[in-house]
């Protein structure tokens, strides 16, 4: 089983790029972040002689998520975190497994809740993510998470401990998620330590590659007592080179039952 999950910042305009993917590498499941299509509007035609149904939690010109699947799932559900019916959440269940695609709020510039509600939004999301995967099992988290939670999960940590989507209290709710949830960071394991890991550049670098200032924000992970076994994982980093490309870049898991 392959899974590929990306944050594509608008279906429209980033279309052809992942009807290009989908064909290269044919994956199972597809799970996308930021569609910023409402469900009537996401270009549902363009995908049919590529047989995926579409399971889409969408609103106009934000956020949204999508799950594009081979096959015909049993169920399907979204769940409104925070109550603020921002289309951040998406899940299927296939063979009992539960398959997520989930967007957490960036938070804003300043890391203060106290003055910055963007900020408490993430923390309070955190906080229902973190009670919501302690009731289930058989999970597979795939999305753009907002958080670089290892220290060399950015391009300098002493530059970045300090901002957004880096910071301590994001980290550590972070991996408290990861810990009570009895989760897998499936790309930590399978990835040599001595590569970066970087999902996510700036569009304010005029050359990612060159200054390579990415960090890492989108994650794939699965219980630890899933009786699925790891196969390999990948970065595409080539599509953040392609014209008009998204700052986030897709990242793929293969597993096995």
């Amino acid at each position: 089983m392959k899974i590929v999950s990306w944050n594509v910042n608008s279906i429209r305009i980033r279309k052809k790029q992942l009807l290009d993917l989908i064909k290269k590498e044919k994956p199972d499941f597809v799970c996308l972040q930021e569609i910023k299509s409402s469900n009537n509007a996401f270009p549902k035609d363009d995908f049919k002689d590529l047989n995926y149904f579409l399971y889409i939690n969408g609103m106009p010109s934000y956020n949204g998520v999508c799950i594009l699947s081979k096959n015909k799932v049993d169920s399907f559900y979204s769940h409104d975190f925070c109550n603020k019916d921002d289309s951040r959440h998406i899940e299927v269940k296939y063979k009992g497994i539960r398959i997520h695609s989930i967007y957490v709020p960036a938070g804003g510039d300043v890391p203060d809740a106290s003055v910055n509600k963007k900020f408490e939004h993430k923390l309070n999301f955190l906080k229902e993510m973190k009670q919501y995967f302690s009731t289930k099992d058989n999970n597979i988290i795939a999305g753009d998470l907002n958080i670089a939670p290892y220290e060399n999960d950015v391009w300098s940590h002493n530059q970045l401990k300090n901002v957004v989507s880096h910071t301590e209290i994001e980290r550590t709710k972070l991996l408290d998620i990861l810990k009570n949830g009895d989760f897998i960071d499936t790309f930590k394991l399978l990835i040599p330590p001595a590569e970066n890991l970087f999902t996510w550049w700036s569009y304010r670098s005029p050359d990612f590659r060159l200054n390579n200032r990415g960090r890492r924000l989108d994650h794939i992970w699965i219980n630890k007592k899933s009786s699925l076994k790891l196969i390999k994982a990948k970065i595409i980093k080539e599509y953040r080179e392609l014209q008009k490309p998204s700052d986030h870049v897709p990242v793929v898991l293969e597993l096995s039952f």
